[in-house]
């Protein structure tokens, strides 16, 4: 059918595959700048806001594994245009959402379109072109994915500068429908592979789903309800189960949507490792950066958009140069050194204050932090699926852009749990010793609820509401520069297991064809033996 299709079908089809997977990934970075909005008229503090972005990625990184499956089973072309209409009708319940519960389940329901998206819109691109034209056309889809990620906080901002939060969402909408009109009267269709046998693996799914849900539930909630509480310790425990089961149950399934047995294999292994501890703390500072900038900084969500544009710049212009000087040395030297160098563009925000300097403060440390994640992410994705090897690439490539979205689901519902503890100690310890009226006790207490913000404290005596102010903002410093310093941690953590766990493979894959590794995702392609295919890139969706 590939062959047979004409030229202005498949350029048809290529715009509607870049269109789809361009509207997640604009959604994905367009969100975490609305945050503070959302907040302000939806009220839940800073666990609304890890719901707004965790009940996305909850359900995408359950569910994305299982994705292609169905495209197998139903057809990529039928699954791609439930996908994208599914994120339409998703986004039409984010900007209808009259509550911050409201507005979390249809993020959910995102999350869900997004994993039957992702993988499905990969397939049709492959079922319509030819071998020789499918690296370009996979390539020309990278690229705009990745412009796509680019310009969503710019939009995001300029769309909060003009009108409501609520405008982030209702631009997905006609996007979506022109995406489905062309899916369905252009795209070819393939016929469902019912018969190569595959079964979905939903009891896999639905154990993932709750094991990360309960998990994540507890570390969001536990700031406000405390460990001991049935809310918190009962979800925790049962989704820490959930997750043993899911595990016990990979193992013996016929089609399991986790192969554990990649994980004997030592790059593998290594490798995905690496990848948490690198994506988790990826995660944690452009969510956290975001929060302070704006609630704390002062920024407007277009300077907080455009604060972190030189870091994804430099990415751009650096990795695949890092990549190809990886296939020339071995990727083990850049996955050890990259992590290490992020690590310490990570520990610069320790120089941040309250009154943020851009120049002398962020940039330097974005720019360090750039440097070494564009030294590690190409040579990581390569190492990792030349560790599964060609016959296992497309699988891995999958288990390994799930890791990278749980990665960052954990990280930021983890360290929300500290940076919200340490800013109550702190609070209290800077107000120890003044006298509080009741109101200005409320005020603490509601203050607790948003650490990396400043309190409400009109109607408190001046005295009372100066004390407050004050006392907040220290304490939000000090919870934005320990979350930093731990995501620090976490990334050198990576740098560690890179040089202790990674030996350079025989060059199955090209570093320098994987620039962007799973920040926009890898396809099976790029696992090809050199002289089989073209390697390139595959969107996934979402940035962490």
């Amino acid at each position: 059918m590939a062959t047979s299709s004409s030229a202005s079908v498949k350029r048809l089809t290529l715009i509607a595959c870049v269109l789809g997977s361009g509207i997640v990934l604009l959604d994905g970075t367009v969100v975490n700048v609305a945050l503070p909005r959302i907040q302000t008229a939806l009220g839940g503090g800073l666990a609304a806001q890890q719901w707004v972005a965790n009940g996305y990625l909850l359900t995408l990184s359950a569910l994305i594994l299982v994705g292609g499956s169905l495209g197998d089973l139903y057809g990529e072309r039928r699954v791609f245009a439930v996908g994208v209409g599914g994120f339409g009708v998703g986004s039409l319940a984010c900007a209808l959402a009259p509550s911050i519960g409201a507005l979390v389940v249809a993020r959910a329901v995102q999350g869900v379109a997004g994993a039957l998206l992702v993988p499905s819109s990969l397939a049709v691109i492959m079922n319509t072109f030819p071998e020789s034209e499918r690296g370009g056309a996979i390539g020309s889809w990278t690229a705009w994915g990745a412009i796509a990620g680019v310009l969503g906080p710019l939009v995001g901002g300029e769309l909060l500068a003009i009108g409501s939060w609520r405008l982030i969402f209702l631009i997905n909408i006609p996007l979506a429908a022109a995406c489905v009109m062309v899916i369905l009267t252009v795209v070819p269709e393939a016929a469902p592979r019912e018969s190569v046998g595959r079964r979905v693996d939903v009891p896999g799914a639905l154990l993932c789903a709750g094991g990360l849900g309960g998990s994540v539930f507890a570390l969001i909630e536990q700031p406000r309800l405390g460990w001991a509480s049935p809310a918190v310790f009962v979800p925790l425990v049962g989704g820490i189960l959930l997750l043993g089961s899911f595990l016990a149950y990979e193992a013996r399934a016929k089609d399991p949507m986790l192969p554990l047995g990649l994980f004997r294999r030592r790059n593998f292994s290594a490798g995905n490792i690496e990848t948490f501890s690198m994506y988790a703390g990826l995660a944690i500072l452009f969510f956290f950066l975001v929060l302070f900038l704006q609630q704390i900084g002062g920024y407007t969500p277009l300077q907080s958009g455009l604060a972190t544009l030189p870091a994804t710049l430099v990415m751009f212009a650096l990795s695949r140069r890092f990549g190809a000087l990886a296939d020339r040395y071995g990727p083990r030297l850049f996955m050890g050194a990259g992590p290490l160098i992020a690590a310490c563009g990570l520990l610069l925000f320790q120089r941040v204050g309250l009154k943020v300097g851009y120049v002398s403060e962020v940039l330097p440390a974005l720019l360090v932090f750039a440097v070494g994640l564009s030294m590690t992410v190409a040579p990581l994705t390569a190492a990792v699926l030349a560790g599964a090897g060609a016959d296992q690439a497309g699988i891995a490539s999958g288990v390994n852009n799930a890791i990278a979205r749980v990665a960052g689901l954990l990280g930021t519902a983890a360290l929300g749990a500290v940076v919200a503890a340490a800013f109550g100690s702190a609070l209290d310890s800077r107000l120890a010793g003044t006298a509080l009226g009741a109101s200005a006790r409320a005020a603490v207490k509601e203050a607790k609820r948003l650490p990396l913000g400043r309190p409400d404290v009109h109607g408190l005596p001046v005295g009372q509401a100066r004390a407050l102010t004050h006392a907040a903002e220290q304490a939000s410093l000090h919870s934005f520069h320990l979350g930093m310093a731990i995501a620090a941690a976490l990334v050198a953590l990576g740098g560690v297991v890179g040089v202790v766990g990674i030996r350079n493979p025989s060059g199955l894959v090209h570093a320098a064809s994987c620039p962007a590794g799973q920040l926009v995702g890898a396809s099976s392609e790029v696992a090809q033996p050199a002289g089989r295919a073209s390697p390139v890139a595959q969107p996934t969706g979402s940035r962490a």
